[in-house]
């Protein structure tokens, strides 16, 4: 009888830091934490799912005032969205590659929150894998965070793992 893999969801998401094109700290350092910690060297007894959430701005626009938008710049905005989320992804399963896990990679929009619990249930790892910021308490009430909602919603266990202070940019909520 053949042994099903162990199936562990790591969300991960694009660095907040303006001219940064590549994965947050957080979901890096979950996601390398996961392979050291995790998969080890038993690369046949685990498969990742991992799980990219795109959240646009409240109008649809990063560094554009909507208001001169046409119909050609939303599907510009589109491409340009779809293309960070796949470059983001291939970073991901680039490194499964190299080391022999298997792996399945997504792109969902909309609020990580839902989305990642939706997708949980949806899909049904054996447990989650997310990053933390750190944000402080004063953050946390204006902000809120994806990993403390997981926690309590996901319908699977969940692993929390948290930069440490050296990993931190000067502001926590930067990523």
């Amino acid at each position: 009888m053949e042994i099903e893999p162990t199936r562990v969801m790591v969300a991960v998401n694009e660095s907040s830091l303006k001219g940064y094109p590549h994965a947050s700290i957080s979901s890096k350092k979950a996601f390398e934490w996961t392979l050291k910690k995790i998969v080890r060297s038993n690369t046949s007894g685990f498969k990742l799912l991992l799980l990219h959430v795109q959240v646009q701005d409240e109008d649809g626009f990063d560094d554009m005032d909507s208001i001169y938008a046409s119909p050609d710049d939303f599907r510009q905005l589109r491409e340009r969205n779809k293309a960070k989320g796949l470059h983001l992804l291939e970073f991901f399963v680039r490194k499964c590659h190299e080391i022999g896990v298997g792996c399945e990679a997504w792109i969902r929009k909309g609020d990580p929150t839902e989305v990642i619990c939706h997708e949980v249930r949806r899909v049904r790892p054996d447990f989650l894998v997310v990053g933390s910021r750190g944000l402080g308490p004063f953050q946390k009430v204006f902000v809120g965070t994806v990993s403390e909602f997981c926690v309590k919603h996901a319908e699977c266990p969940v692993i929390i793992i948290k930069r440490t202070a050296e990993e931190s940019p000067q502001d926590p909520a930067d990523d």
